[in-house]
């Protein structure tokens, strides 16, 4: 039997991409995986000298996650110091594609395992995480059978020559991306859990569910916000220009001169030099001086550079642009994306690749840039992962679609003006004095164009022409003016300084860069404004930065984070232990912790100046079982309410209305109900604040109400009101809702279910009998009807029977779903909200 060769990509499309390249002239078959989201290619063909049958298939990203055990999952029971030296595990990642089962199925019984994960320290962890999965059910060889592909575009040239120099995976470098991950999960949960419990509900206006801190977030909002404070500390200052203009008698034209001093603060002073010169008519040429001068073509693309130019070129978000980079990469459009390096292997095919677009009309502006050849590229900086980002394949814009190309084109031009002559232009200056006050007037005129025919966001500015004139010419002096200009304050940062400044100091990668500028952008932390997308923080934004400031700064310096990159990138070369560097990093945070947790009071009342306190906010609605005083109701997003004697917050459903029920009392802890409705033919339950926060039974889950609830006697529990399972979703139970009198219904507790009762059914009282039907298992109904509008035949005022088999209570039933009033802005960010919106629109 021949052996088997498992080849495992990253992504399902890559997979594809990969097995049509390496199977060309075999019988490729494909078949959907065990885990309906993975195929799988299989064709036959040669492997180190034997005959094999090759299967391709992928993973989706990374196959295992970083967490904690369940049982510190619990924010309310679980202190976050603890987080720092509790026990991490590793899960699945994403739970519903049964990666690791999938895995192990495919791997069953191979002889050897290629790796194609994606070239960088992130691939070579996820390689690590196929091996545990594949290893332990291969069959036993002897000699290598593991083996890492290399390579930094899809084309059948790189495929094939990296399939024939087949590596071993690095585990340095995939052991230092398990301490990132360590890292960033112990800190960044330790302060989340911290800062939002604290904050969370204290505060009336406070746009936000979570108030997070990251390692590399929390620097990258601090460059914000400094952006912001130099802004709002700006002090503008007066200043003095002399504006003088000049005419050459015979050819008339007038240039402006620049003043030599510039600027003068003084008014005084700069008035004096007015006066010396206003009077004057005529000026003479000093010297005129004209040197050619070069702009320099760009230097090879690298992933920081794509980022740059993107955002403040093309409008488009780090985010967006590494997305759409990716289909690229993928596709074969391009090569790898995510690279540090800005200079060309000398092996690199630069004459093969500009000859790609000799025909693409797209860039027939750029034809004499290609028909004259390549030029010799500057050098850049080889960080030695990956060659810069080039063109692997001519395309159109029809072909890719508007928005793909656009990062298409850029590319494309960036390569070729790589590649091209620099732009030369001649500068021609001419020297003025004026009653012994210096000036000068500057002109540029092009002499070639260069890179920047195809680089046309660096098109040289139309020629400034200067009238040819030689030492000693005289020109015609206008009226001197005195300007009156203030000094203007620094503007927000943009997306692409932004970037470069987490370059500069080492905030993140260029894979995770993108991630952490959308991160702070999500959180509600900055707000991107423009076209030019300036980065503008919010006010929580800027009271976070601020209060960690005032604690300890280096909590939002970029320095440690820094300091931690360069110990991490030791551990990818070797050079440093996975544990020792762990253990110190950890500890150094845990101490910050600590001393955060002591100093809160700090950040704590640069929010009471920002936000307004609960205690000021909402209305009095219902009483608080702890203390007997009225809760207030706070009706922003998110809706909860609040106990000022007790300083204590409760949650609330959302997308719906609340009011007090009845003034009823929960049995368990004496809260009084309130009760929540979707609205106009909606469901409606009664729920105890307190228990609705914090579930009194195992079985009962957070975010639920009364009709989830086991009490034993409770009227509005779920043991007394349960009719039958929900005719709709699995795990629903249709429950009478006593809130409905007297136009009776049922509701599912799970689903957006309502069976209402018709109004000519006259129902007064609806009760469990305690009987269960033999046919449907449903319990039956005690009915009784108004003793005057009764619709029984012989007055009759009370029936029991179960509501769906018998043919007399079914004709005074209809289904229907509930309708929401208000749509949800926030669906799925809480387990409760997430669920009840999703039923609601469904059922819509």
């Amino acid at each position: 039997m021949a052996p088997t060769v498992l080849m495992v990509a990253e992504k399902p499309s890559l997979a594809q991409s990969l097995a049509k390249i390496l199977a060309s002239g075999s019988s490729l078959s494909s078949r959907k995986g065990s885990n309906g989201a993975c195929s799988v290619h299989e064709w036959n063909g040669k492997f180190r000298g034997d005959l094999v049958t090759f299967k391709m298939t992928s993973v989706c990203g990374h196959v295992m996650a970083c967490d904690f055990p369940p049982n510190y999952n619990n924010w309310d029971k679980v202190d976050p110091v603890e987080l720092f030296t509790a026990d991490i595990m590793k899960k699945e990642a994403t739970e519903k594609l049964r990666m690791p089962q999938f895995l192990a199925k495919e791997g069953r019984g191979v002889d050897y395992l290629v790796l194609w994960l994606d070239c960088d320290k992130e691939g070579e962890n996820i390689c690590f995480e196929v091996i545990d999965c594949v290893k332990p059910v291969m069959n036993r060889r002897p000699g290598q059978t593991i083996f890492r592909a290399k390579f930094s575009a899809i084309t059948d040239k790189d495929i094939r020559a990296a399939m024939t120099k087949l590596v071993q995976p690095n585990k340095n470098e995939a052991l230092s991306v398990d301490a990132r991950q360590e890292l960033d999960l112990r800190v960044g949960c330790a302060f989340t859990r911290f800062q939002t419990k604290f904050f969370q509900g204290k505060y009336g206006n406070l746009d936000s569910t979570v108030i997070s801190y990251g390692p590399c977030q929390t620097p990258t909002l601090g460059f914000c916000v400094a952006r912001h404070d130099e802004i709002q500390s700006f002090k503008p200052e007066s200043y003095w220009v002399l504006n003088q203009q000049a005419t050459h008698p015979a050819t008339g034209i007038t240039v402006n001169l620049d003043w030599d001093r510039v600027r003068l603060f003084d008014k005084d002073v700069a008035q004096m030099f007015l006066n010396n010169i206003k009077n004057c008519k005529e000026t003479k040429v000093l010297f005129v001086s004209k040197k050619e001068k070069a702009k320099q073509r760009p230097l090879p693309l690298n992933t920081v550079e794509m980022l740059r130019q993107a955002s403040s070129g093309l409008g488009m978000g780090p985010q967006y642009t590494m997305q759409v980079a990716e289909k690229l990469y993928i596709q074969g459009y391009i090569s790898y994306p995510r690279t540090e390096t800005t200079s060309y292997p000398d092996n690199f095919d630069l004459k093969g690749t500009l000859g790609l677009f000799n025909k693409n009309s797209e860039f027939k502006d750029c034809a004499e840039l290609i028909r004259d050849g390549v030029n010799k590229p500057r050098k850049g900086h080889d960080a030695g992962d990956h060659p810069p980002i080039t063109p692997m394949r001519s395309a159109s814009e029809v072909e890719l679609g508007h928005e793909h190309f656009r990062l298409y084109n850029f590319i494309v031009r960036h390569f070729i003006g790589t590649i091209s002559p620099d732009c030369k232009y001649l500068q021609t200056t001419l020297s003025f004095e004026i009653e012994k006050e210096k000036f000068t007037c500057t002109g540029k005129t092009l002499i070639s164009a260069g890179f920047t025919q195809a680089v046309t966001w660096q098109a040289f500015p139309a020629d400034e022409k200067l009238p040819d004139v030689k030492t000693g010419e005289l020109f015609r002096v206008g009226e001197a003016k005195l300007a009156e200009k203030q000094t203007s304050p620094p503007e927000y940062l943009t997306e692409s300084e932004l970037i470069s400044l987490m370059e500069k100091h080492s905030i993140g990668t260029d894979a995770s860069i993108p991630v952490h500028i959308n991160n702070i952008c999500e959180r509600n932390y900055v707000q991107v404004t423009g076209s030019s997308r300036k980065l503008q923080p919010t006010p929580l934004g800027i009271v976070l930065v601020h209060g960690y400031q005032k604690i300890d700064a280096d909590l939002v310096l970029p320095t440690i984070r820094a300091a931690v990159e360069k110990l991490l990138n030791l551990i990818a070369l070797g050079k440093e232990d996975f544990n020792a560097v762990l253990e110190n990093v950890v500890s150094s945070f845990e101490l910050k912790y600590r001393y955060f947790v002591k100093n809160i009071t700090g950040m704590d009342e640069l929010f009471e100046v920002s936000f307004s306190p609960l205690a000021s906010t909402g209305k009095p609605l219902s009483r608080c079982g702890q203390c007997n005083r009225y809760m207030k109701f706070v009706d922003v997003k998110p809706m909860r309410l609040h106990c000022v004697e007790c300083n204590v917050t409760y949650k609330l459903p959302q997308n719906g209305h609340i009011k007090l029920y009845q003034e009823l009392k929960c049995p368990l802890d004496n809260f009084e109900l309130v009760m929540w409705t979707t609205g106009l033919k909606g469901k409606s339950y009664p729920l105890c604040p307190y228990c609705y926060t914090n579930p009194p039974f195992p079985d009962m889950r957070p975010g639920f109400g009364c009709l989830e609830c086991t009490h034993p006697t409770c009227k509005h529990s779920l043991v007394k009101n349960a009719v039958s399972c929900c005719v709709e979703c699995e795990n629903g139970l249709l429950m009478i809702d006593r809130t409905s009198a007297p136009r009776w219904k049922l509701v599912c507790n799970k689903c957006n279910v309502v069976v209402n009762f018709k109004d000519e059914a006259h129902i007064h009282r609806l009760e469990l009998s305690g009987e269960k039907c033999d046919l449907c298992q449903a319990t039956h109904l005690r009915v009784t009807f108004h003793k005057d509008k009764t619709p029984m035949p012989d007055g009759l005022l009370e029936y029991t029977a179960c509501l769906f088999c018998d043919e007399v209570l079914r004709q005074y039933v209809a289904l229907h779903h509930a309708q929401m009033r208000v749509k949800s802005q926030s669906a799925g960010r809480g387990r409760g909200r997430g669920r009840r919106g999703g039923r609601g629109r469904r059922g819509r």
